[in-house]
């Protein structure tokens, strides 16, 4: 049995059967995907042919050098990092309040996140809004 291990870990990755968009190159889980790491597949694949889809996403796993790129490996790219100094907003009427606070999870645009307020510590769910700033969800 390890040696059957051993020998399917040796054997490298075929290319891609399938159509659409590939890998240029192997695409590490967290990278931000460029036009320069697209390659054209097959012509009859529907699936991720528009390269305006894919640019600007971030992978959710590894994504191999050859592989066709689908929908489900992609996810926006993230704003927040967990452990990361954010600025937290809070609005209510003319009631405005802006304070510092560490996020407790990781997110992108529109994503709630636990953060904890720095000056009280005590732990609020936001909204992550589009240019990184988090508002207290109500």
């Amino acid at each position: 049995m390890r040696a059957l291990l051993l020998f399917l870990a040796l054997i490298p990755p075929l290319p891609a059967m399938a159509g659409g968009l590939i890998a240029a190159r192997t695409l590490p889980a967290g990278t931000l995907i460029t036009s320069g790491d697209l390659r054209a597949g097959d012509e009859t694949a529907q699936e991720n042919s528009d390269p305006s889809q894919i640019v600007g996403q971030e992978t959710r796993i590894t994504i191999y050098e050859g592989r066709p790129i689908q929908a489900s490996m992609l996810r926006p790219p993230r704003l927040v990092e967990r452990n990361q100094i954010v600025r937290l907003l809070f609005q209510r009427g003319t009631l405005h309040i802006a304070t510092d606070a560490r996020a407790l999870d990781e997110g992108g645009a529109g994503d709630l996140v636990r953060v904890m307020n720095l000056a009280s510590r005590t732990t609020v769910t936001a909204r992550i809004a589009p240019d990184g700033t988090l508002h207290a969800a109500r």
